[in-house]
């Protein structure tokens, strides 16, 4: 790349030196609160696919997921 000469003023719209692109931010994947789940409960089952998960909060407020 050319460097423009510094006893040039520089023109409107006149290129720049390139900037290091900055990634895109990732899409953000859904999130659910455990309270929102759980309700008053401290256990609750997922379908996925054929199979049914249990996942149990524990008495130490761990999640624990379970085929």
């Amino acid at each position: 790349m050319l460097q423009p000469d510094p006893r040039e003023p520089q023109r409107p719209g006149a290129e720049t030196p390139a900037r290091r692109a900055t990634p895109a931010a990732a899409p953000r994947r859904p999130r659910w609160r455990s309270a929102d789940l759980f309700g008053a409960a401290e256990e609750i089952e997922i379908e996925h696919g054929d199979a049914v998960y249990r996942m149990r909060i524990t008495s130490m407020g761990k999640l624990i997921l379970t085929k």
